[in-house]
């Protein structure tokens, strides 16, 4: 079954879920009305469509190879990476000045997560573009913008961020990269990266790397850090990419999946960079781009949830096993019917709420409002963690619903299962997600969640004269919500809101995707079939959930790690 755009979902979601309607009415994003949304989503879903997805095997079975210090990437990436270019889809948010589209962050979304279904290895690559321009617009100097900005909107040179290094991943503060003042202005950065996402390819002129570097007076830990813009070839007197920097490609990592994305270590030897943002306050201006990278993981599993999703339904309409009535076809069967309407309710689930937490983004920028932009920072970590694991989840589905055959390669449900589950690891692993959730998000004494709750219960109280049942569920779902949101609040040693953080997360985005489903019932009576689904055999999670989040730390320590071993 080949892959097909869901733009009308998107739109529906857009349009009678979250409320895109409150950007539109911006100045900011006046002109993205209705009309140009729906070209946009209509231009790029045909692009995925055609495109990318007939990539999405290719890089999988003919990754990216290191020959000779050069990064060959897998046929065909080239010519598609050249059809993103063409089309200005690396700079989707970018500033219309500096020749972006400067369209909502909602729509690029949207966008980013087609291109995820479509193709995840190849999508990697814009993202990180995506994130660079964005961090460069809010940190860098005016020089830098000027000569790199259009280089990246154009896709002539393409983006990547480097922090992790073999003896600091999570503990970014543990670093050792070092930068020394040259005495004209730039930095002669040495050290190693790992895990760099399009470290190194053959599709842009160029390759702009961010660099996260110590200063020789930066204290140690994360705030004696600084940033750094570090290009492959540097730029000549004309701005156009020059003679080679002094940084290499060390080797690309065997990876479980996205074969097709080449995840390079990179090594750095007193090469020419340039400070972004202000000294020692580098990650401030990376979180900038590793924030953008977070909801675009979100969709990423999203993303990979729908190809997964599209390719087990098509086998499943196609198999004839068994005696069912009906097409004869697997789907008929109750457990499959089980399965894909699990995998559909999660997936409008975690759509939903990345798309909402792509719409409080747009409008604290727009606005500049304090309460919209807790609301995202709170959203952030369970978009992209509860996004990711839906996943994982609906692609390792997909494999049980073809059977023995996806467990063989050529099918290619396995792919997805392989593809996907970093997304759960990399831009911050789910359970550091939680713990800032739990933790940072909710030192506002869990005012952004009251909120959150507060119109979760006031819709399941309008919906109670037409949807009893479900309005009932949902509301009562959100009291236990609150009265665990109270408990994470009340407790003064952070271990034991970090023991439950995980539980607490998921419970979260139980309650939130079955709010969303009821605002699509309420909104669309055809949907109200897989609304009662989630309502029913989904959210009643929440309750162990919960429970197992108000726990506690002392049960875990209790155990040794005798008992751990015996």
């Amino acid at each position: 079954m080949p892959y097909r755009a869901p733009v009308s979902e998107y739109q529906f979601i857009f349009d009678q879920v979250v409320g895109l309607d409150q950007v539109r009415k911006t100045p900011l994003f006046s002109e993205a009305d209705g009309a140009l949304t729906e070209a946009i989503l209509t231009e790029a879903g045909k692009l995925c469509e055609d495109i990318l997805a007939p990539l999405q095997r290719v890089g999988d079975i003919h990754p990216a190879k290191l020959e000779n210090g050069v990064v060959r990437t897998s046929p065909g990436f080239k010519e598609a990476y050249a059809a993103l270019a063409e089309g200005g889809w690396m700079g989707i948010t970018a500033s219309a000045k500096a020749g972006g589209m400067g369209l909502p962050i909602t729509v690029a979304t949207a966008v980013n997560e087609m291109m995820a279904s479509a193709c995840l290895s190849l999508q990697l690559n814009p993202l990180m573009t995506q994130g660079q321009i964005e961090a460069l617009e809010h940190h860098a100097s005016d020089e830098i913008k000027a000569l790199y900005l259009p280089k990246l909107i154009s896709g002539e040179w393409s983006g990547t961020m480097n922090l992790t290094e073999p003896q600091a991943g999570s503990d970014v503060g543990a670093l050792r990269s070092k930068a020394e003042p040259n005495g004209d202005g730039t930095y002669a950065i040495s050290g190693q990266k790992i895990y760099i996402s399009y470290g190194d390819h053959d599709m842009a002129e160029n390759i702009c790397h961010l660099v996260l570097a110590r200063l020789p007076d930066g204290v140690e830990g994360t705030k004696g850090i600084s940033l750094f813009m570090v290009p492959k070839h540097l730029p000549d007197d004309a701005g156009n990419a020059g003679v080679a920097n002094s940084l290499k490609v060390v080797s690309l990592e065997h990876k479980m999946g996205l074969h097709g994305s080449p995840t390079a270590v990179m090594q750095y030897d007193g090469a020419t960079g340039w400070l972004v943002g202000e000294p020692h306050a580098g990650m401030a201006a990376m979180f900038t781009m590793m924030n953008n990278a977070r909801l675009g993981v979100a969709v990423q599993g999203t993303g990979v949830a729908e190809g997964a999703y599209q390719h087990a339904l098509g086998y499943a309409m196609d198999r004839k096993q068994g005696r069912v009535g009906g097409t004869g076809t697997i789907v008929e069967h109750a457990d499959v019917r089980r399965m894909l309407a699990s995998m559909k309710a999660d997936l409008f689930a975690a759509r939903a709420i990345s798309m909402a937490c792509a719409v409080a983004i747009d409008m604290a920028h727009a606005t500049g409002e304090q309460d919209w932009a807790a609301r995202a920072a709170f959203l952030t970590p369970i978009a992209k963690a509860f996004g990711t694991d839906v996943g994982i989840e609906a692609a390792s589905t997909g494999v049980q619903i073809h059977g023995g055959m996806g467990f063989i390669e050529e099918t290619g449900a396995a792919q997805y299962s392989r593809d996907v589950r970093v997304a759960a690891i990399y831009e911050g692993t789910n359970g550091i997600q939680a713990m800032d959730l739990v933790a940072r998000k909710l030192m506002d004494g869990g005012d952004a969640a009251s909120a959150l709750l507060y119109e979760i219960e006031e819709l399941a109280e309008q919906a109670r004269e037409d949807h009893a049942d479900l309005a009932n569920a949902v509301w009562s779902a959100a009291e236990t919500l609150r009265e665990t949101t109270e408990w994470m609040v009340g407790q003064k040693d952070y271990n034991d809101r970090f023991a439950g953080a995980v539980p607490y997360l998921r419970g979260f985005a139980r309650v939130l995707g079955a709010h969303f489903h009821l605002k699509a019932a309420i909104a669309d009576p055809s949907r109200l079939h897989l609304a009662t689904f989630y309502i029913k055999r989904l959210l009643p999670e929440h309750t162990g959930l919960l429970a197992h989040a108000r726990e506690g730390a002392a049960d875990l320590y209790a155990l040794s790690t005798e008992d751990l071993v015996a």
